[in-house]
């Protein structure tokens, strides 16, 4: 068990390891069948599963690939194991539950999250294979990357009134839309390395064109924004069939 724990901390590489150990061993603690399941009752040990999923998923950053990809398999096998189906294996209701739970967590707002997982859910009573589960995980993580690397653009176009011009947040996103389009990658995580291939220099271009006639603009507030920016994230999410 402590082996274990060394293996994730060295997996995550957390900045405070210790207070990453002590929320290991608290959750295997909570998780034990001494700490109760709700009575035997079978929706606390649905839950109970969900909470320690939604554990594993967040223990490393997606960009460490191996670390997350041995937490994606535990988190499936979690997500598998205790049912009453005579066959484990996590079907599309509880997937659908993990994934909404990882956008919610993530505070992202409820117009966002729908439309994606219109994407990448499967139906409550099918049986959702791995490379789906953990399609859809990454999906989710890399959306909340994306967000908030959206947010913090905002921030730059920003005029420190609260808004920003109209004309140079629409020059910004039609730019981003133009990487992703000319982009054809399947993979979510692509969509991040695409956006930092832009560089300032051809967002600078952009924004000065849109403000070339110096005439009074609307302007455009970070919901209308975020939104319109993560539409084209998921635009050019890969559907689940």
């Amino acid at each position: 068990m402590v082996r274990e724990a060394l293996l994730k901390v060295l997996e995550a590489r957390p900045d405070e390891p210790v207070a990453f150990l002590a929320g290991y061993f608290e959750k295997l603690v909570l998780s034990s069948p001494e700490a109760g399941d709700g009575g035997g009752d079978h929706h606390g040990q649905h839950q109970q599963r969900l909470v320690r999923a939604l554990w594993y998923v967040h223990l490393a950053h997606h960009s460490h690939r191996t670390a997350f990809n041995n937490n994606i398999s535990m988190a499936y096998e979690c997500l598998s194991a205790g049912g009453r189906r005579k066959k484990p294996g996590v079907n599309g209701k509880i997937y659908s539950e993990l994934l909404k739970r990882i956008c919610r967590d993530g505070e992202v707002p409820e117009e966002i999250i729908s439309p994606l997982l219109r994407k990448i859910t499967c139906r409550d009573h099918e049986a959702v294979p791995f490379d789906i589960f953990r399609y859809g995980v990454l999906t989710c993580f890399v959306l909340l990357e994306f967000l908030a690397k959206a947010d913090t653009l905002y921030d730059v176009l920003d005029d420190s009134s609260g808004v920003a011009d109209k004309r140079v947040c629409l020059a910004v996103l039609g730019t981003l839309e133009e990487a992703l389009q000319a982009s054809n990658f399947s993979v979510p995580v692509r969509y991040l390395e695409v956006g930092s291939k832009l560089g300032p220099d051809c967002l600078a271009l952009a924004m000065d064109r849109a403000l070339v006639d110096r005439k009074v603009s609307a302007s455009m507030n970070r919901g209308e924004f975020l939104r319109r920016a993560t539409a084209l994230f998921i635009t050019k999410v890969k559907p689940v069939d």
